[in-house]
């Protein structure tokens, strides 16, 4: 089990490095995103490597992003039933999850994409619009964002594993921090509370205004 966990560790942290990577194309989306609607609206021209830069990096995004999206337990989850259950249950769900649902599609779309690739790469593959980029490199993130998520979920099964064999924390929880779900709500509370304190003062304001 120590060498699992040694293998998990070392997923998480090739998943995290590549989710911090990702943060930098982020912003560089933005920036060429901005820099494209700009030239279009004041010089009234436009490239097509410039726009097709801008939706690869986006595609770079999503793709690249999915396995350290599954690291942070930010994924969707519609946990409506197995949320009432005991934690112990929930793991369990979540290895059936992820043996007979995500590594089977995962691995399918991995073993499909991969020719595609190839064939790109081999012909160099170039964009049908006039000055476009090359299209192999786009085609590469199909296969490198789906390997990333089989690895995050070849370690989350192994975390969930080990938590019931008691060898790890609970792989639900991340360094204590909660959840986006947790934050939303205690966001909503801040924000009604808010309302709440308002319609006090403006209550009290119209009293006093009255005598």
């Amino acid at each position: 089990m120590q060498s699992l966990m040694a293998l998990s560790r070392l997923i998480d942290a090739i998943n995290l490095r590549v989710g911090r990577a990702v943060t930098w194309v982020t912003l560089l989306v933005v920036l060429v995103s901005a820099g494209n609607a700009v030239v279009r609206k004041v010089l009234h021209t436009s490239s097509n490597a410039w726009l097709e830069l801008q939706w690869y990096m986006f595609g770079a995004m999503f793709l690249l992003a999915s396995g350290y999206t599954l690291l942070k337990n930010e994924h969707v989850r519609v946990d409506i039933l197995s949320s009432r259950l005991p934690r112990r249950q929930q793991i369990w769900i979540e290895i059936f999850g992820v043996v007979f649902f995500l590594l089977p599609a995962c691995v399918l779309i991995l073993v499909l994409s991969w020719p595609v690739f190839v064939d790109s790469f081999v012909t160099n593959e170039q964009s049908s619009n006039s000055g476009g980029l090359v299209r192999w490199p786009v085609k590469l993130l199909i296969p490198a964002g789906f390997a990333l998520l089989v690895l995050a979920g070849v370690s989350h099964l192994i975390k969930c594993v080990g938590f019931l064999l008691g060898r790890c924390d609970d792989p639900g929880r991340r360094e204590g921090a909660r959840s986006a779900e947790e934050e939303l709500a205690e966001e909503i509370a801040r924000e009604a509370q808010a309302r709440e304190a308002a319609a006090l003062a403006e209550t009290g304001a119209t009293r006093k205004g009255e005598r």
